[in-house]
């Protein structure tokens, strides 16, 4: 039984590995030099964010574990892919991730590329066939909300302004509502989807908010943090001239906007009462992380 936060994480923590385990270790591969990259992308200490979002919202409406593996796993996936393709030299050019060579780094930048390219249709291959009590429209509607916050209006778009570059705070809230935002939201709604609920507008915007706050939150520990604690390269948004929200308003004022943001986040969730308790404190940690 899930009681806590630590609770949550443990049970996140043992749930996706045994899937990745199963999809990306035991699974015969036509390709097991790719197969390793897939595996070592997905199990290379992430903090499973985006899971626990799908987990600590389902359980608010008392949804199985066996179910929500199915979307937790998927967004994962997503993820894992981004990360691979933004830590690419044309990309983000970043040498670490999580303490550890990237993984073109670690298997070359085709093999990389290749390994994110996998990745993607794993995702949908799993929402589509795992085994689970899910019918068959609640899989094409969490495959429908995936792809669309996976793609050209959401995480690949938000990624490709990155590149571009923004220039004004609202070109950059837009940015990180798409490179950031989607993915987080899409979290939120695959929770609430395995429990057969379609939309619910306070749980939309806790999920927009935190979307919002976690990338600033990730723009001021490039810039405060080092490599040892973040696992991967400081100062890279100021090596790579990008514009981030501390860099147009200053780092105090990102520190009060991330407070503020918090807040109101926790104040979205008080109907649930204490059904919301890990999403309340999953939002906690992930706001307050130093890494």
């Amino acid at each position: 039984m899930i009681v806590s936060l630590v609770d949550l994480m443990e049970t996140c923590q043992s749930r996706l590995t045994k899937f990745f385990n199963f999809y990306l270790q035991k699974k015969i591969s036509e390709a097991p030099l790719l197969q390793q990259a897939m595996h070592y992308a997905v199990s290379n200490g992430g903090k499973y964010l985006r899971p626990l979002l799908v987990y600590a919202t389902g359980h608010i409406f008392n949804a199985s574990l066996e179910n929500l593996d199915i979307p937790a796993c998927a967004v994962e996936l997503i993820h894992s892919y981004s990360l691979i393709h933004d830590d690419l030299p044309p990309m983000d050019n970043a040498e670490l991730r999580r303490g550890k060579p990237a993984c073109h780094k670690a298997f070359t930048e085709a093999m990389a590329i290749l390994a994110g390219d996998a990745l993607q249709p794993l995702a949908y291959e799993i929402i589509a066939r795992h085994p689970s009590n899910l019918n068959t429209a609640q899989r094409l509607a969490m495959i429908d909300m995936l792809a669309h916050a996976s793609g050209l209006d959401g995480m690949a778009a938000g990624q490709a302004l990155d590149i571009m570059g923004v220039d004004s705070l609202p070109t950059l809230e837009h940015m990180y509502a798409l490179k950031t935002g989607a993915l987080f939201s899409s979290s939120v709604r695959l929770g609430m989807l395995v429990a057969d609920i379609k939309t619910h507008p306070l749980l939309e915007k806790f999920a927009e908010t935190v979307g919002f706050a976690f990338q600033i939150q990730d723009d001021l520990l490039d810039l405060e943090s080092n490599s040892a604690i973040t696992g991967k390269p400081a100062g890279l948004d100021a090596t790579n001239k990008k514009v981030t929200y501390p860099a147009l308003m200053g780092i105090t004022r990102a520190q009060e906007k991330v407070q503020a943001l918090l807040t109101q986040a926790i104040y979205t969730l008080e109907p649930f009462e204490h059904k919301a308790d890990l999403l309340r404190e999953l939002v906690y940690s992930i706001l307050q992380r130093k890494k």
